[in-house]
Parts: C-alpha cells; structure tokens; sequence
C-alpha cells in the first residue's frame, strides 16, 4: 500500500514537519514519484518497530467488525511454538517453516526459500531479541484465515540486527490478502510497545496467557478506534 507524507504523520502519530525531517536525514524508507515522496505502508511499519515507535491505534483502519483482524485469533490459528531448534539463521527459519500450519497449496520449499532471500536483502530483526521473518513482498494465502506463528528459540541466534543482540522469538505472517497482512503487521507493532504483551514475550510465556493478553489488546484497540469514529 502506497502512502503520502500526511499518511505517514497520521500512521505514527507525528507531524508532517518531522517526517520530512527524518525524509532529510534519510532516516525513514522512502522513493521518489514525480518529484514527491511515497511510502511502502509495510516498510514504514517495519521500520516504525526497528525504532521502537508507537503506531497511531486509529490509523490500522478497520471500519467495521466484520472487517476486523484479531491478533488473538491469528495467533491462535498460526500457534505458538517453544524451543524451535536451530543453531543459525537460514536452519532456525527451515525449522519454522517446517513447523508452520500452512494452508493447502503452499509450498513449504518456496517459503522457505523466499524468506532466506529476505534475510539476505537485511534483517528482519527489530531489536530486544524478536524478529518478524517475512518475503518482501506478502505470501498470501487466499481463502485462508490469517495468521500468526509465534516461536520462541531453543538457542538465541545471531539475526544481524542492529542493535547487536542474538534473536530468541520470530513472528511469522500468513494473509488471505495484502490489506489483512499490513493490519496484522500494525497490531503487531501496536502490541509489541505495550509492556504487558512484551513482557510475557520476553519471559516466553504460556499459550494461554500470550493469546488472552493478545485478545486484549484487541479489545483495546477496538475501543479507541470506535471513540474515534
């Protein structure tokens, strides 16, 4: 999804003045289109988390129930994982991959690859230990539910983030569409800024516990986005 500087300022809550700003530091990703600047929504929200920015809760842009994505509910159906098996980058994503519930017709192989070609391109760590390995450009699995696999590592591995330290918890994403993967992207970026939820990450907490916190910050967020309306 394609978005303009006021888009950018409303998403992380800043002003216009700023993300130019960050745009003259080249700070934030950006591209030229007849001499104005545009933004890939997903790479914003990537970097958005890289920086450990609060992304607006009423810019996630859900308008109505039927159109909501829980996180709760993606967790639960993409699972969570414990001591996933790995020594180093490329093995630790080929046992995710494995492990993954993938809906009928990926191809485990192709995501495997495309992921590693990702890691290749730069890490997909966001620093304090959590990674969100992802292709470029959304796998979407059409017709399927979305979802989000969470696995915690047996051994911390070396992800080449920025902020040196060895990764020990990936969120994976599936989406039936690109609309439903950049959702569930900025409620990630939206939970992983609340203490609670990144507590319990850290501590590599019980299911139960992950998925009820999940469900409340989605209880929260449909409560702002409906005092925004």
């Amino acid at each position: 999804m394609e978005l303009k500087v006021r888009d950018v300022a409303k998403l992380l809550g800043v002003s216009e003045k700023t993300i130019y700003r960050w745009l003259a530091e080249r700070k934030i990703p950006a591209y030229r289109l007849h001499d104005q600047y545009r933004f890939s929504k997903a790479e914003v929200l990537e970097w958005a988390q890289a920086q450990r920015l609060t992304v607006a809760p009423e810019a996630l842009g859900e308008a109505s129930p039927a159109q909501e994505v829980s996180l709760a509910q993606a967790l639960q159906q993409g699972g969570i994982l414990y001591r996933l098996q790995g020594h180093e980058k490329t093995a630790v994503l080929r046992e995710l991959v494995a492990a993954m519930p993938l809906p009928p017709g990926l191809d485990r192989e192709f995501l495997y690859q495309v992921l590693v070609a990702r890691e290749a391109l730069a890490s997909t760590s966001i620093g304090d230990g959590i990674a969100l390995p992802h292709p470029r450009t959304p796998i979407l699995a059409a017709g399927a539910p979305p979802q989000v696999t969470l696995a915690f590592l047996q051994n911390p591995v070396d992800f080449g983030a920025l902020d040196g330290k060895p990764v020990f918890a990936l969120f994976a994403i599936l989406a039936p569409s690109s609309a439903t993967h950049l959702k569930l992207l900025a409620k990630l970026a939206f939970a992983l800024k609340q203490d609670a939820f990144r507590s319990l990450i850290q501590a590599a907490a019980g299911r139960q516990e992950i998925l009820a916190q999940a469900a409340e910050i989605d209880a929260t967020l449909r409560s702002r986005q409906g005092g925004a309306a």
